[in-house]
């Protein structure tokens, strides 16, 4: 996953185009909404994760990988897709390796957009 960029810049740029007079405010509320909502799915995760529930681990990973894409949050979304792939095909047992990852690349992309978002 090191080959994906953190956060696509041309993403962000789209972004900021939405709102040009805005002084990056549209940036800043989705980043937010962002920030606070994703570790929530990550909880999802581990809480699903401990009790066996595929079906909501695979919709936590699935809702992760959505929001990553509209932030561009490359490395995330292409973490959290394969979270989702994979919870479709093998036990929850052998999850947690990846869903370390996801949240090492969580960590990435929440540095990289509170820079962005300043």
């Amino acid at each position: 996953m090191g080959t994906l960029p953190v956060i696509d810049a041309a993403t962000i740029e789209n972004l900021r185009a939405l709102s040009p007079d805005d002084n990056g405010e549209f940036l800043r509320e989705i980043v937010g909404i962002f920030l606070s909502d994703t570790p929530l799915r990550i909880k999802e995760l581990e809480d699903s994760l401990a009790a066996g529930d595929v079906p909501k681990f695979t919709r936590a990973a699935h809702s992760i990988k959505g929001s990553a894409a509209n932030l561009g949050a490359t490395a995330l979304g292409a973490t959290a897709q394969s979270l989702e792939a994979e919870s479709k095909q093998k036990p929850l047992t052998e999850m947690p390796p990846l869903l370390d990852a996801l949240k090492a690349e969580y960590a990435r992309a929440q540095a990289e957009l509170e820079q962005l978002a300043k």
